[in-house]
This record gives structure tokens, C-alpha cells and sequence, in this order.
């Protein structure tokens, strides 16, 4: 699955171009390497995603198309 439409399928992010956004403005790393909108994120990835107050790191659980608001959590594991 791409990066942009995980952030967005796990409701890290809000919508998909915001993540294109992060992602071509090189705010998002995978594994320690920076990474554009199209990079195929795998289970056991580690994100790193650069907001203006800090960042956001976590580890990639499982990959679904769709899934629940209730349930988005179940897609990764922040790390600290």
C-alpha cells in the first residue's frame, strides 16, 4: 500500500493530498530514508512523520484498504 493512503486509511493524517504534501515536502522517512507519496509501506516499517511541533513515530501493524474510525488504531504502534 502506498504511504500517502495509509496515513490517510489509518486517520494519522486527514486526507490523502495532505500526506502527498508531507511526503513531497520531505516530512516523511520509512526505515530512516526519506520516501516520496508513492512508496510501498510494509508491515515492520517504521515512519517517521515531521509535524511543526515534533514527530510522530510508529511501526506499521497490518495494511487494510478500508477500516473503521474505531478501529484505525489497530493499524500501527507508536513508538516512543
Amino acid at each position: 500500500m502506498r504511504i500517502d493512503k495509509f496515513l490517510k486509511v489509518s486517520r494519522i493524517l486527514k486526507r490523502r493530498t495532505v500526506a502527498q504534501e508531507a511526503a513531497s515536502a520531505g516530512k516523511i522517512s520509512v526505515n530512516g530514508k526519506e520516501v516520496k507519496p508513492a512508496y510501498r509501506v510494509k508491515v515492520g516499517d517504521v515512519v517517521e512523520l515531521a509535524f511543526s511541533t515534533g514527530v510522530l513515530k510508529f511501526r506499521v501493524l497490518a495494511l487494510r484498504e478500508t477500516v473503521k474510525k474505531d478501529e484505525a488504531a489497530t493499524l500501527y504502534e507508536v513508538l516512543p
